[in-house]
């Protein structure tokens, strides 16, 4: 019995412990770069910790601001606010103003124009291009984003349902 005990100790030892003494030896030892470990570290924390907010610059010159991405309905600068300049359908400086310079499926300017040729430039709070939000995907600087990419597919849909969609996006 003691020496079933001590061969499963063994295996736990070998299989559990000694890879986390590899990993606290890596971390302890003096050769390794801190400088690196802590950028990684702070890689991972930081993103969590604080998610940036996402903006919309329209035009040909990317100067016309057409709301903040990711902000929530009640917030008067939000795409998602239906009552606010850039979340209402009737605002000529809406996403969801079918009518609209930017909301247009034939304009230019628009998104969701498959051959626009300004679309909007998603951009973050300390102003760093994210790429464009367009449903061209002849456009080199497309949006990876998955919020882009959502808009980009479902924005007939979400057009419909502001609020409804937000909840699913962002609860």
């Amino acid at each position: 019995m003691l020496k079933e005990f001590h061969s499963m100790g063994d295996k736990i030892f070998k299989d559990i412990i000694h890879p986390f003494q590899k990993i606290i030896f890596a971390v302890s030892n003096k050769r390794m770069n801190f400088k690196l470990f802590f950028t990684c570290l702070s890689l991972i924390i930081f993103p969590a910790l604080q998610a940036q907010t996402l903006h919309l610059y329209g035009g040909s010159d990317r100067d016309q601001y057409l709301g903040c991405l990711n902000c929530d309905t009640f917030d008067k600068n939000s795409i998602w606010n239906s009552f606010g300049e850039y979340g209402n359908m009737l605002s000529s400086k809406s996403i969801w103003n079918s009518y609209g310079n930017y909301g247009s499926a034939l304009s230019t300017y628009s998104p969701w124009n498959t051959y626009a040729s300004y679309p909007p430039a998603i951009v973050d709070e300390d102003g760093n291009f994210l790429g464009y939000l367009t449903l061209n995907t002849y456009t080199s600087e497309r949006s990876e984003l998955e919020l882009a990419q959502i808009l980009c597919k479902y924005h007939d849909s979400i057009k419909k349902d502001l609020s409804g969609w937000y909840d699913k996006l962002f609860h």
